[in-house]
């Protein structure tokens, strides 16, 4: 199945552009399933897979309802000890939800659509309605994350768990549910695995939509630091609602001579990556199935292509260096490598914690668990140079075989 997932900056129209985009592909024979959290004029609004043409099904996400439907599901499984501690059930009617299940919530249907749940005959391409950049860059890290925490918190060796459970039994008066808690904690990583695979797929891209103007060009240009750090691949920059170059009018004239500037910028930038593709404004809001119809009937929103697949396997990479003196291991100074595009020096940071390493890039965050040969060498330098970060790693006598 070919993924897109749709995100740009807040108020850049992204909703628009990944409807056209599941419009689009549908009208060129694809089975496409469009998810999102927003209302789309002509779409329906069902929280089940819903039929807008012959190829075309939209689903809209109620994290409201998922909430509920999540947190009454772990009050029934949990009925015995909370009667037990002489607790009170909460009724469906009184919960509100909290923030960050709107992430929670858009997960459970990226899971459900990699699983298959909702077509017996599967779909040939799959575009998710992200949120907001910032939000959405999150939340592409959150499966990998919360995969992790699981492992800490609940790790996957039984046997400790079952001797201290009797003694944590007596400490709190009740029964421990162990078993239960090792069950629900392989069912939520299996599911988050299959959300991790269908975003680290590498028929899996990006789409990025942006107005062009000053605010979006900042937002892109941090944004590629942390694409690039999530390895996420960009099959297409969506210049959107782009005003005519010419007019009589000095002050819309204006606005669109900064518009020509910000996508000179990005032409530039983005060249290599995703050249921009520019949307025309409408002159105003799309009403209906009919407008996005008039934004796909020019090819104004780009096709999706699948040549433009083909996300890295690892973003990152080892290079061996020159052999330094006394050293027993392999033939050099190992050099793990990373592009990160746009990165500044200052804003980086560099933690080496046991087998991990943790990165910070500006506001992003990336804990990397480190190949077999670099847990057995010691972190000697790193820098930053033409936007790649390269961390160097000299072996350790002491935990490499030494040879005669």
């Amino acid at each position: 199945m070919r993924t897109v997932l749709v995100t740009g900056p807040g108020g850049a129209g992204r909703t628009t552009v990944a409807a056209a985009t599941a419009l689009a592909g549908s009208r060129r024979g694809a089975r496409t399933l469009l998810i999102s959290a927003d209302a789309i004029p002509g779409f329906p609004s069902a929280t089940e897979p819903a039929r807008v043409t012959d190829t075309l099904w939209s689903v809209r996400t109620d994290s409201a309802e998922h909430f509920r439907s999540e947190l009454l599901a772990l009050q029934d499984q949990l009925s015995g000890v909370l009667g037990m501690l002489g607790g009170n059930h909460l009724d469906g009617e009184e919960l509100t939800e909290l923030p960050g299940s709107d992430q929670l919530a858009l997960l459970h249907s990226l899971h459900r659509a990699a699983q298959g749940d909702w077509s017996r005959d599967g779909y040939d391409l799959l575009v998710v309605d992200l949120p907001p950049l910032r939000e959405a860059l999150a939340l592409l890290a959150l499966p990998e994350q919360l995969r992790r925490y699981l492992r800490r918190l609940v790790p996957q060796e039984r046997q400790a768990a079952r001797a201290l459970r009797p003694m944590l039994a007596q400490l709190a008066g009740v029964p421990m549910p162990a078993h239960w808690l090792y069950e629900a904690a392989a069912r939520r990583d299996a599911e988050l695995a299959a959300v991790q695979a269908l975003v680290e797929d590498r028929a899996t891209t990006l789409r990025l939509v942006a107005e062009p103007g000053p605010a979006a060009e900042d937002a892109l240009r941090t944004a590629r630091t942390g694409l690039a750090l999530q390895g996420a691949r960009v099959d297409a920059l969506v210049a959107n609602r782009v005003l005519p170059r010419h007019s009589p009018d000095p002050w819309f004239a204006a606005l669109a001579a900064q518009q020509e500037k910000c996508l000179d910028h990005w032409r530039e930038e983005w060249a290599a990556e995703a050249p921009p593709v520019e949307v025309p404004h409408l002159g105003r809001d799309p009403q209906d199935a009919a407008d996005l119809a008039a934004l796909t009937g020019g090819d104004a929103v780009p096709v999706v292509d699948d040549r433009r697949t083909g996300r890295a396997e690892n973003p990152w990479w080892i290079e061996e260096s020159g052999t330094p003196d006394g050293a027993d291991g392999p033939d050099g100074i190992l050099i793990w490598c990373l592009r990160l595009p746009g990165a500044v020096k200052k804003d980086l940071q560099l933690v080496r914690r046991g087998n991990e390493l943790l990165l910070t890039v500006g506001p992003f965050h990336r804990i990397v668990p480190l190949e077999s040969a670099l847990r057995r060498c010691t972190v000697s330098g790193a820098s930053l140079t033409d936007g790649v970060l390269r961390v160097r790693f000299t072996p350790d006598a002491d935990l490499w075989p030494r040879t005669s």
